[in-house]
């Protein structure tokens, strides 16, 4: 048994040797694979802004002005629509319009949310959980790592108004006290 995979060992090796070399005659038609360097042109995903913990409601704006003129040109509604209009309640049609164009729009150009928070960080979950543990430390009573796993819920079942709004107020220091000791 061991010779015989010595021998196809030898005789694989022997085989793919010549693989990867350039034919040496002209009008030889053998076929070489050749490595590309990888394309500088950016990938969809790569166009998507990433938002910060610190980003502030203007630089999100901001950030969504590419998402807003790809629905505007797939026909589905912006999130501010016209500058001045009134906003109509939408029709079924106007909805599946909405949905599809959001169904292009939102993988190319939506912002991803602050790396802390990504379900794509295996780490999130822990910050979500050191956020919670911040917040407990500076008096919130009723606060928990939401059902998502990601994010923070305030009030609890009391739906207590005092952990609710200091909870709101403190959220942003802890998540900057967290990132800063990772």
């Amino acid at each position: 048994m061991r010779g015989e995979v010595l021998a196809a060992t030898v005789i694989a090796s022997i085989a793919l040797s010549g693989c990867g070399s350039p034919a040496k005659r002209e009008g030889s038609r053998v076929a070489t694979l050749v490595s590309t360097a990888p394309s500088s042109s950016p990938s969809k995903v790569s166009q998507r802004p990433r938002e910060r913990l610190d980003t502030t409601p203007e630089e999100f704006e901001a950030m969504l002005e590419p998402y807003n003129k790809c629905m505007e040109d797939q026909g589905g509604y912006t999130k501010g629509g016209a500058a001045g209009s009134r906003p109509k309640p939408a029709s079924k049609a106007d909805s599946a319009k909405t949905e599809a164009a959001n169904r292009i729009c939102e993988p190319q150009f939506m912002p991803l949310p602050p790396w802390e928070k990504d379900p794509a960080n295996p780490e999130a979950r822990d910050f979500a959980r050191d956020v919670v543990a911040c917040l407990k430390k500076r008096g919130i009573r009723f606060v928990a790592v939401s059902d998502d796993g990601l994010s923070v819920a305030l009030g609890g079942d009391q739906n207590d108004s005092r952990s609710i709004t200091r909870g709101m107020e403190l959220a942003p220091e802890c998540e900057r006290e967290v990132a800063a000791r990772r």
